[in-house]
């Protein structure tokens, strides 16, 4: 009987007494090693990888744009990546809310002088591992420095108007139309600050913004000028001369010459057009008047932010004569 119910079990294996058949070698996949133990930051569902993931989704949220109509809304915060351009944003003064170091990171020079300048500016050390800094860079050769620029939040073209009578001054404005390369944008912020301008305004699409390159080369006039953000420059353009404002444009086949130019001394609105094509046709049109700057020399034209500085310099010559 004995022996008749060990054969049962054998045939049964659910039954709960006497030996079970084995699994024939079949679960041997399941008893072999699965490599090493990866980083806590890497394990689902640890506190680090929780964190790490959270550290992210932050840093991605703040990239994309949010918009505000009065106030002209905020650009999306900026990343800059590699060790030389962390540094130089660093040395330039451009804001900065995080630097992320990647853990274990080589301490070269460079690395020491970021996180050095990073300490004097109270900028917070986020460390993170290489996978999140691959996943902030989007496939960029960030050399395991990340630097975190918050956005700029732009002015409305009115508060440049609020911003002049509030001093008690002539408007003094330049509007760009078209501007591409943000080093001009920045060197175009700076003379307006030289000269006692107020403000510059941009549009909002197809035009250089004020990332981190722009406020560099500004070399920190962008924390004193307002920029304004616009949708639609000829209807900008038609509610400053409503506002009294007598609206510029630099061309060079100008009707006049900007030493002619006496409208400068009273409030005024100067446009310059992009690097390549100059005005546009529709903002040529809204001008009061175009003016050329006489050149003897064989330039036919000259760069967008040298052309700026020329007639700021003229305008603040001319005032300064009233």
């Amino acid at each position: 009987m004995a022996g008749n119910s060990q054969r049962r079990n054998r045939r049964n294996p659910g039954s709960k007494k006497g030996p079970s058949v084995g699994t024939g070698g079949h679960s041997r996949k399941a008893l072999e090693g699965k490599g090493p133990t990866p980083p806590a930051s890497e394990r689902k569902g640890h506190k680090k990888n929780r964190m790490a993931k959270a550290a992210t989704k932050r840093a991605g949220a703040g990239n994309k744009s949010r918009g505000s109509a009065r106030r002209g809304g905020k650009a999306g915060s900026e990343l800059v990546y590699g060790r030389n351009s962390v540094v130089e944003a660093l040395e330039g003064g451009v804001p900065a809310s995080a630097l992320y170091v990647q853990q274990f990171i080589d301490n070269d020079e460079r690395v020491r002088e970021a996180l050095q300048l990073a300490n004097e500016r109270g900028v917070p050390l986020m460390e993170a591992p290489r996978m999140q800094l691959d996943n902030l860079a989007e496939g960029h050769n960030h050399q395991g420095l990340i630097l975190q620029v918050p956005p700029y939040e732009y002015a409305h073209p009115d508060d440049l108007l609020a911003r002049a009578a509030k001093n008690r001054e002539d408007p003094l404005i330049v509007a760009l139309d078209g501007i591409t390369d943000s080093r001009n944008l920045g060197a175009i912020v700076r003379s307006v600050a030289a000269f006692d301008g107020h403000g510059v305004v941009i549009p909002e699409r197809r035009a250089a913004g004020m990332t981190a390159g722009a406020w560099k080369t500004s070399s920190g006039a962008a924390a004193r000028v307002p920029v304004a953000r616009m949708t639609n420059m000829t209807r900008t353009l038609e509610a400053y001369q409503k506002a009294g404002c007598f609206v510029v444009g630099l061309a060079a086949d100008g009707e006049g010459e900007l030493s002619d130019l006496e409208a400068l001394t009273g409030p005024v609105v100067i446009v310059i057009g992009s690097e390549g094509k100059g005005l546009s046709r529709l903002v040529s049109e809204t001008c009061d008047l175009t003016v050329r700057i006489p050149m003897p020399g064989a330039a036919e034209s000259l760069n967008a932010g040298v052309a700026a500085g020329i007639v700021l310099y003229e305008a603040a010559r001319l005032r300064g004569r009233r």
